[in-house]
């Protein structure tokens, strides 16, 4: 089986919520020298979006999210030893990773921190749902250090508070000290712009890419 072939399987694997299947991709992948970022950035992050595309359309619902999410944290456990492995990184800053608050979609959130975690970040995941005063008291606690915050938000409504965390570093007298980075399905780069942060991503691996630009 050819590379493209073992990634739409890990893909498809996502998608119709199959979870031992997805873990026997991801070995496959492994045994057949496929790297382990590219099985998670090419194959279930892909499937993940397919995934968040019917979520969003009304096509599927929180249960069948939980099983993509369960099949891809059985994918995660075999692959990230790899990821590891192939992304050796030290010293690149702390990234405070969280949900925003008002939000439980953590999918998106999970393989952020992951592949954070590779590129040599030291995370602090502060999970979902997460108010916006807490990421803040978080950032106060790092003061002196390279931090970025990294926040997610699946809805508009949850969206918002990303503003709200600006504005709160802001008060605090921290905002110079952390650098920003949200992203989920509703947030485009002008939103960015008129919040005043620092920076979007529109998937894991691009995440980590963009934060160890903008930290260097």
């Amino acid at each position: 089986m050819g590379k493209q072939e073992i990634l739409d399987k890990l893909r498809d694997t996502i998608v119709k919520q199959d979870i031992n299947g997805c873990a026997a991709a991801a070995k496959e992948a492994l045994a057949a020298g496929v790297p382990a970022f590219d099985a998670i950035n090419d194959g279930l992050a892909i499937g993940m979006n397919i995934v968040g595309e019917k979520f969003e359309k009304a096509e599927i619902y929180l249960p069948q999210i939980m099983m993509s999410a369960k099949a891809m944290n059985g994918a995660m456990e075999i692959l990230t030893p790899e990821l590891q492995k192939e992304k050796p990184g030290e010293g690149k800053g702390t990234a405070v990773t969280f949900v925003q608050e008002g939000d439980i979609h953590d999918i998106g959130h999970r393989l952020v921190s992951t592949m954070l975690g590779a590129s040599g970040f030291t995370i602090i995941d502060l999970g979902v749902d997460v108010p916006n005063e807490k990421v803040v008291e978080e950032a106060a606690k790092l003061k002196g250090q390279k931090v970025i915050l990294v926040g997610s938000a699946l809805m508009t409504t949850s969206m918002l508070g990303q503003k709200d965390v600006v504005r709160l570093l802001k008060e605090a007298g921290i905002r110079d000290n952390v650098k920003c980075m949200f992203g989920g399905a509703p947030v485009t780069k002008g939103w960015i712009k008129e919040i005043g942060a620092d920076a979007t991503a529109e998937n894991a691996a691009e995440a980590a890419r963009v934060a160890l630009d903008i930290m260097k």
